[in-house]
């Protein structure tokens, strides 16, 4: 062994570490998308969700960054924690494809002629070449994304190959044949050994293919390499568990806990039964058996297959666990998450219980929504940031609540029979779009209330006293739509409609208004695109109020469901009597509050700020 050796090997570990990263970006260039769309989907059931994680994991070569995927997905609320314990596992169990594509190690000059072309010297420079031609030949971002894995899967075999060859020699040393020795005979020393190279290398599978070229050898034995494998595990998943505390959320945390809990569970279940199958006399034919590249690849995948087979039924255990390790945090705690956790599907075969459930949710979307309209306009008057970043907050929420709630009803509809049923779950779906429209544009008023404090434009005092004018047909009709909803008041759904329809003469007359400022020299004309933008947005406040009080007429009276566009029109062009009554009386009481706005303001009032 000499200096040159050394290089040799740590300049072979440095082509695989590349090839393995370079081949992983590339797969997960070609299918994230659809990776997370697949994940977002996860039912409740354990199985499915340890069959997905084993796939993407194999996909994309990395169970770090599957499980930093789905650490992402629980903070953004689209997976609980309970769906993502099945892919945990399953991530676990996919990782071992790498040692098994390894294993090629094993392919010698004397095997069969069709085998040969599967030796890494031969698959090496096959995939080099052709990943070569694909992005240098080809213009297609498809061609350069699969050259890249072509690439990546040349270079990591060409690294292994620099390792092994390193090896041979390596292997002949007094010191390197006494650490194997060593560690047939001392499994804590295997298990350290395995846990601080994975640590080092933030990989199982690099950490794990190292042990299969040193293995290429001859001389590793399978009693020196098993504690090697079981201590790999833990030395990978508390680097997982790092990368998914850092700045997220309790959910997300835990998500790396059930990880490292696991994995120790999964390393003493192993260690254990060897140890007591061992003393039995049971591995004595392979205690002492050469551990080739592909017994190494073997092991590891049976290890983790059978510690899935026995963990996985109380994987609930450790969810538990885990939720006793890390508390929730007070500030980032959401008050409603009890409201999501009863859409369960133990309700579906009542459906009285389940469309209960989905209302609760509902009815907090809409609340928080509202709350979120309310503050948006206390920010036009006053900027606050406690105030943005609550809103934001609630946002969130919303979201939250939105995906749970339409995941749940998509489920819910396969259960339900009954026309009256299919009708409340009907409303339920469209006003579920409406409240989250709602709140979307509660952050777009938000936004422009940020965008006016930024850059130090105020609106003038005539474009305030406008938009409180407009405010308060807002909460009116705020006002409405909840009682629409919460009781199935259709009077009060019908009452939704004159004010609706008043907003839209408000905002064209403050439209006008405004440009008539503007022609004069009054507004300022950077702070005149903000108010414009705004008032759009608060029109579309009241179509979203509209939108909801038409699903409860629908869903009181079916017959409206298919002539919406005659019911809308017969009212707003002045067909029916009631609402001519209501309108005019609500358009006589606004417009004549925008009158006097008028008449008090001054020509050149704020001149130099306005809006």
């Amino acid at each position: 062994m000499n200096i040159f050796d050394i290089l040799t090997l740590f300049g072979g570990l440095a082509m695989f570490l590349y090839g393995m990263r370079l081949m992983g970006d590339g797969l997960k260039e070609s299918s994230s998308g659809q990776l997370k769309v697949l994940m977002e989907h996860v039912t409740n059931n354990p199985l499915k969700a340890f069959l997905l994680g084993a796939a993407v994991t194999a996909l994309i070569q990395s169970s770090t960054a599957t499980i930093v995927i789905t650490s992402g997905l629980a903070a953004a609320g689209i997976l609980t924690l309970h769906q993502s314990l099945g892919i945990i596992v399953g991530a676990n169990v996919g990782t071992t494809i790498t040692g098994q594509i390894i294993r090629l190690l094993d392919v010698s000059a004397d095997s069969a002629a069709w085998l040969q072309i599967f030796k890494p010297s031969t698959l090496a420079p096959l995939a080099l070449i052709s990943g070569i031609i694909l992005i240098m030949g080809f213009q297609y971002k498809n061609s350069r994304t699969i050259g890249s894995i072509l690439m990546g899967f040349g270079i990591l075999f060409s690294g292994l190959l620099n390792m092994t060859a390193a090896v041979d020699s390596l292997a002949e040393t007094p010191v390197v044949s006494a650490l194997f020795t060593s560690l047939g005979e001392n499994p804590l020393l295997g298990y350290l050994t395995g846990a601080g190279v994975a640590f080092v290398l933030q990989s199982s599978s690099a950490t794990i293919g190292i042990l299969q070229a040193f293995a290429s050898s001859g001389k590793l034995t399978f009693s020196a390499v098993y504690s090697v494998i079981v201590g790999v595990y833990l030395g990978d998943c508390v680097t997982t568990a790092i990368v998914c505390s850092i700045g997220a959320k309790a959910e997300a945390k835990r998500i790396g806990a059930v990880n490292i809990l696991y994995n120790l569970c999964k390393s003493a279940l192993i260690l254990v039964s060897v140890t007591i199958l061992h003393q039995a006399g049971v591995l004595k034919p392979v205690w002492q058996m050469t551990a080739t590249p592909g017994v190494i690849a073997n092991a590891n995948t049976i290890f983790n297959l059978v510690s899935a087979a026995v963990l996985l039924p109380g994987i609930s255990l450790l969810e538990k666990a885990s939720r006793r390790i890390i508390q929730d945090d007070p500030e980032e705690a959401m008050p409603y998450q009890h409201l999501i956790e009863a859409l369960s599907p133990n309700f579906f075969n009542t459906p009285a219980l389940a469309l209960r459930s989905c209302y609760d949710v509902l009815m907090q979307m809409f609340t928080a929504s509202r709350m979120n309209i309310e503050r948006a306009f206390a920010l036009l008057s006053e900027y606050d940031e406690k105030t943005l970043a609550q809103l934001k907050k609630d946002e969130d929420g919303v979201d939250q609540m939105t995906d749970a709630v339409g995941n749940y009803l998509a489920e819910l509809s396969g259960h339900l029979k009954s026309e009256y049923h299919l009708s409340i779950l009907n409303q339920y779906y469209k006003v579920m779009v409406e409240f989250e429209r709602l709140g979307d544009y509660a952050v777009n008023i938000s936004e422009k209330a940020a965008d006016l404090h930024e850059r130090k434009i105020p609106l003038s005092a005539t474009a305030s006293s406008e938009l409180l004018i407009l405010q308060d047909v807002i909460a009116n009709i705020l006002d409405e739509t909840r009682l629409s909803f919460e009781k199935r008041d259709v009077d009060a759904a019908y009452r939704i409609e004159p004010l609706e329809e008043v907003v839209d003469d408000l905002v064209d007359a403050m439209k006008q208004n405004h440009l008539k400022r503007l022609a004069e020299g009054v507004c300022n004309i950077y702070a005149g695109t903000d108010f414009m933008d705004l008032l759009s947005d608060i029109e579309r406040v009241s179509d979203i109020c509209s939108n909801v009080g038409l699903a409860t007429v629908v869903r009181a009276n079916p017959g409206v469901g298919s002539q919406t566009h005659d019911y809308i029109y017969n009212l707003h062009a002045g067909h029916d009597a009631k609402f001519n009554r209501e309108y005019s009386a609500a358009h006589d009481s606004y417009f004549r509050k925008l009158d006097e706005v008028m008449e008090i303001s001054v020509p050149d009032d704020n001149a130099d700020v306005s809006d």
